[in-house]
């Protein structure tokens, strides 16, 4: 009988161990607290780009190929519709106002390495609670979140006092200046009032001169030479930063130190692709979090003879397939060594297309698909949807897609959970943990409002009506469009947040996205039931969300814009910068 009752436990406990590890195996992929991180992001790609969300002329195969294994977002919504403060958002999960990365002037990004402005140290990223749970942080490309503080080696915006281990890439962005045979980009119509006001000075210090030579006039020559001193001082004062904007500006940092200066464009891209791939490869033995911020797509459009003239949409068309290129290489490298189902992939863009960017007859800017607006319109879909693509095999569903509003403030939820790691609480953290609206757990979006900036200026407000579907939008502002009708504002190249160049709307302008996504048949009282209620739910929300809001440093004020000589980086004796370290080694 004790034989018979010591086999009996005996088999028991040999079913529940066989038991445990058989649910073990079924559920190890979906338990994973640190799965590797690569975060993929584009640059002014418009989410009418990508053959997945409907472009059927641009080739991008493993974007979609993304899709096709993962999760797509159809209503990803960017915090902001240009790089600096969007970017910001999606690092620190937060409105970028609330961390003072939002602008309360026209100058809407940082403008230069040698600005004082940027992330400020006191924002936690993503990528900083990561490095405190183990992982490897990597960040290759592009940064455009300020460099120095106060001296030019203070690094207190750089990618390494935010918790990036490794950094590789532009700790600006990418402009036509960076290409010397493409036409200025940067601040091109203050650049022409300045040679402006500079020739005028010239020309009347030169008439004064000769009229006094002549004896036209009576002046003292004391006087003459104040005035020419002048003039060469006011020429001196902005020619030293807008005449060098490429050794400023266009540089490629490792770490600390400088690699290129100015950056050598020919090779950029498979540099950073280089460093992508041998990031994953030296750390395939622990949890990593890798961001490719890429260069693509935004002007000059650098890309390789081996894409050139391959696409139907020209120089900017040819771009992107360059970049949906390297988005398959870094996967076949996930592949490679053995990590796809340890890695989840996501795949976006900062924000919008950029519709006015146009030189001659070329468009140089990207397409927004059905949604109206672009790059810098704060309220309109097509400045802040944008493509949002999740893959983990194993663990998030193949070819499901998701209709329910979402932001690349979500990220940061995301992958702080994923690790394991523990939100701020001494702060507000505005994204939403994703994992379970792209498991399937849920079926509806956290996200009740979201809101929809223009520096600081609030131009429009979402509301998910979650009991009925209805996605109501309600702007306040919106910009005026030149020529009237057009869509864009092509007669100054962004359409501004304030001003003359904008319309305030009382009652505001409001659409059902879910029935008028284009956002282009307004509703009013007469035409909308519902009307009075709507705008009087946004408007407390809009009340609450105020409240939350607390007075911080302006980033991007006048001041901290402005190009400061002793905060330039420099890989010489300044004002002598120039290296090539890559072509050294």
């Amino acid at each position: 009988a004790s034989f018979l009752l010591l086999c009996f436990r005996t088999s028991l406990v040999a079913s529940l161990v066989f038991g445990l590890l058989l649910q073990s195996s079924l559920t190890q992929l979906s338990i994973i607290t640190q799965p590797n991180i690569v975060l993929l992001m584009a640059d002014d790609l418009g989410i009418g780009d990508v053959g997945c969300y409907g472009n059927d002329t641009i080739r991008t195969p493993n974007i979609d190929r993304l899709a096709k294994e993962g999760v797509k977002l159809t209503q990803h919504i960017a915090a902001a519709p240009l790089c600096t403060p969007s970017r910001a958002a999606f690092l620190t999960g937060r409105y970028p106002l609330r961390s003072g990365m939002d602008a309360i002037n026209n100058y809407r990004v940082i403008f230069w390495n040698g600005g004082s402005g940027g992330l400020p140290p006191n924002e936690t990223t993503f990528a900083k609670i990561l490095q405190q749970q183990g992982y490897s942080t990597g960040l290759i490309g592009k940064w455009h979140q300020g460099v120095n503080c106060e001296s030019r080696n203070d690094h207190c915006h750089h990618p390494l006092n935010h918790g990036f281990h490794y950094f590789y890439g532009m700790p600006f962005t990418l402009i036509s200046d960076c290409q010397p045979t493409e036409t200025p980009e940067m601040d091109r119509a203050f650049r022409r009032k300045l040679w402006l006001s500079t020739e005028m000075i010239g020309l009347v210090t030169l008439t004064a001169v000769l009229g006094r030579l002549i004896g036209l006039i009576s002046v003292r020559w004391k006087t003459l030479a104040c005035l020419a001193g002048f003039s060469l001082l006011f020429f001196i004062s902005w020619f030293s930063s807008y005449g060098f904007v490429r050794y400023w500006n266009c540089i490629m940092m490792r770490n600390h130190k400088i690699t290129e200066q100015p950056m050598v464009t020919d090779r950029t891209m498979s540099l950073i692709l280089r460093e992508s791939i041998s990031f994953i490869e030296r750390n395939k033995h622990k949890p990593f979090l890798l961001f490719l911020s890429f260069l693509h797509s935004h002007t000059p459009l650098l890309t390789t003879k081996k894409f050139l003239g391959r696409s139907s949409h020209g120089l900017y068309g040819d771009n992107v397939e360059e970049m949906d290129w390297m988005v398959g290489q870094v996967l076949d490298a996930i592949d490679k060594e053995g990590l796809e189902n340890t890695t989840l992939v996501y795949f976006a863009s900062d924000h919008g297309g950029w519709l006015e960017r146009q030189e001659g007859k070329r468009q140089l800017g990207g397409w927004n698909g059905i949604y109206r607006g672009g790059k810098a319109m704060g309220g309109w879909e097509g400045g802040i949807r944008v493509p949002g693509i999740f893959r983990w095999p194993g663990v998030l569903p193949k070819g499901t897609v998701i209709n329910e509003p979402t932001s690349l403030m979500d990220i940061y939820p995301t992958v702080v959970r994923l690790a394991g790691g523990l939100l701020p609480q001494d702060r507000v953290i505005d994204g939403q943990d994703l994992m379970p609206l792209l498991r399937g757990t849920v079926e509806h979006s956290e996200h009740e409002f979201l809101f929809h900036y223009c520096g600081i200026h609030l131009h429009a407000v979402r509301w998910h009506q979650k009991d009925s579907g209805a996605i109501w939008k309600a702007h306040y502002v919106t910009p005026v469009f030149h020529p009237p009708g057009a869509g864009a504002c092509y007669d100054k190249g962004f359409c501004p947040c304030f001003g003359e160049g904008v319309t305030h709307h009382d009652p505001p302008l409001l659409f059902d996205l879910s029935r008028d996504p284009s956002e282009a048949k307004p509703l009013s009282a007469d035409t909308e039931p519902l009307f009075d209620i709507v705008i009087k739910k946004i408007g407390r929300a809009i009340e609450e969300h105020r409240r939350t809001l607390t007075p911080v440093p302006e980033q991007l004020s006048l001041y901290n814009v402005l190009w400061k000589p002793w905060l330039q980086p420099c890989c010489g004796t300044f004002p002598f910068c120039w290296c090539d370290k890559e072509s050294d080694d």
